[in-house]
């Protein structure tokens, strides 16, 4: 089954993250199918950086997001409507 999840890149103490579709019985920082966006959680607000089209997808596809990675899939959403 595919999963939708954060793979961290950032340094000690600044975190950074890669949104990834990978195999859901690989590790978090294995290997992946398709990187999707970015997550960067020191700014106030948050930057978050989406491929919509692909995200719906590899959604459409049957992938799962995490937890935290629906939550963030959301917030883009709604910001994506408010600019619109």
């Amino acid at each position: 089954m595919l999963a939708i999840r954060l793979k961290r890149i950032g340094q000690k103490h600044r975190p950074f993250y890669r949104l990834v579709v990978s195999d859901s019985r690989n590790r978090p920082g294995g290997k992946n199918v398709d990187e999707v966006g970015t997550y960067n959680p020191l700014p106030d607000p948050s930057k978050i950086s989406l491929d919509m089209e692909r995200v719906d997808y590899w959604l459409s596809r049957g992938a799962r997001p995490s937890a935290q990675v629906g939550k963030i899939i959301a917030l883009a959403r709604s910001s994506q409507k408010t600019t619109a």
